[in-house]
């Protein structure tokens, strides 16, 4: 039996769908790729944006389309929302959501004709599902150690689509990170829907800083690199904490959504920017170099032309080194969907672009100062003739005289120049 998979939206959605094929690979099915003909198709969904649920039912629709007699298997955030519409999909077999993925294998081979809605309500869900992925592949791999948000920001369906807060056990993280290291991994990314509620559903017994330390002693794995933070739970402890542990990534996706305090409020963010430029600070202060990435909407209901330089100007004063620019996307069932002005899409999609450009303008200037240093760089992969990596602040590095033997290997590359999005280096011997 043959069995493809395709995974939308996140890097949590990338680590649930490699623990469901390694359940699948485990129980006997080979897999395939999702543009061959397989038995069973396996499609884990996004549902952020409205462009999220389109993909996911193109993605069905393809599979359908490849075989019509395969079992579509339809999870993730998509389907927990509205599981009754992708129950009425052409070639959906099984809708299970965003939970009881560790059952796909059983819950398969239950299905025999017809169609199974297995989605249950989220709303009493207090157990952390303890999947297990180890063989993505790769020389990083991701290790989801958080479940769940109760921010309830007022654009944001996720909270509906993932439920309250769970947190796997610091023993669990423990005993992942040396499965990990065993398969050979040197860098782990801690993932999760909102990474800084890490044990708060424990009664804040433990927080990120318990999770980041069972990563001590095991000297395989290098690097430890963090998911999303939010601004409002970054203390000078934390922050400390970070600066002292030789293994963190001096990397920090610091979730912004707008550069405007009256867009922040309306978006219920739970701070303005002044907590989070002292935020960036901090970092900057307690780590020199770090790179500081963000998430920016364009086009929330009633952002003003005026609240839009606002965020532009904000950008360019605190020079983050990467920037998604996302336009504001309505989702029903969130407060925004029923605020008053909401902005064009023509309108959304201009100050997306200007964003972008302002973004594309910072990367560069980011990426400017490490030409003349030498940088360790785990090399990951051939592209265009030399071999890629990413330094720990994640700028990626075209590097000359590694080959492809080499992937996997921490080097020191001296960089040479500086190009769009990325940096041109010499293998250091």
């Amino acid at each position: 039996m043959k069995a493809a998979y395709c995974t939308l939206g996140c890097k949590v959605n990338q680590y649930d769908t490699q623990a469901m094929r390694e359940l699948m690979e485990n129980a006997g099915y080979d897999t395939v790729d999702f543009e061959e003909e397989a038995d069973v198709y396996i499609v884990n969904t996004c549902t952020v944006t409205a462009t999220g649920d389109k993909k996911s039912r193109q993605m069905i629709s393809r599979a359908h389309g490849r075989n019509p007699d395969a079992k579509i298997v339809v999870a993730g955030c998509y389907s927990q929302r509205s599981p009754e519409e992708v129950l009425a999909l052409p070639g959906v077999s099984l809708v299970i959501g965003s939970k009881d993925r560790a059952n796909i294998v059983g819950l398969l081979a239950n299905l025999h004709e017809g169609r199974l809605n297995a989605v249950g309500s989220l709303m009493g869900e207090h157990e952390f599902e303890e999947l297990v992925a180890t063989r993505e592949g790769r020389t990083r791999a991701h290790l989801k150690i958080q479940e769940g948000c109760d921010r309830y920001c007022t654009y944001c369906i996720i909270p509906y689509a993932r439920g309250p807060l769970r947190s796997r056990t610091p023993e669990n993280i423990r005993k992942n990170l040396l499965l990990l290291a065993e398969h050979g991994y040197k860098e782990v990314v801690m993932t999760g829907i909102h990474l800084m509620s890490y044990g708060k559903d424990m009664d804040w017994k433990v927080d990120l800083t318990d999770a980041i330390a069972q990563a001590d002693g095991i000297d395989e794995i290098q690097r430890i690199r963090l998911g999303s933070l939010e601004p409002q739970l970054l203390t000078e402890k934390f922050v400390s904490a970070l600066s002292s542990n030789p293994k963190i990534c001096r990397q920090f996706h610091l979730s912004m959504q707008s550069g405007s305090d009256g867009v922040l409020k309306r978006m219920n963010r739970r701070y303005d920017t002044a907590v989070y430029e002292r935020c960036v600070e901090m970092l900057r202060e307690a780590m020199p170099g770090c790179a500081i990435t963000t998430d920016v909407i364009a086009g929330f209901p009633g952002e003003s032309e005026r609240e839009f330089q606002e965020t532009k100007e904000f950008i360019r004063r605190i020079k983050l080194a990467r920037i998604h620019v996302f336009p504001y996307s309505r989702r029903e069932g969130t407060a925004a969907y029923s605020m008053p002005n909401q902005i064009p899409n023509a309108e959304k999609s201009r100050r997306a672009g200007e964003l972008i450009h302002i973004g594309a303008e910072l990367e560069r200037e980011y990426l400017q100062n490490f030409i003349g240093t030498v940088q360790e760089v785990l090399l990951e992969e051939p592209e265009q003739g030399l071999m890629s990596g990413y330094t720990d602040t994640y700028a990626r590095v075209s590097v000359e005289g590694a080959d492809e033997g080499m992937a996997g290997q921490m080097v020191k590359v001296l960089i040479k120049e500086a190009a769009e999005d990325r940096l041109l280096g010499q293998l250091v011997i």
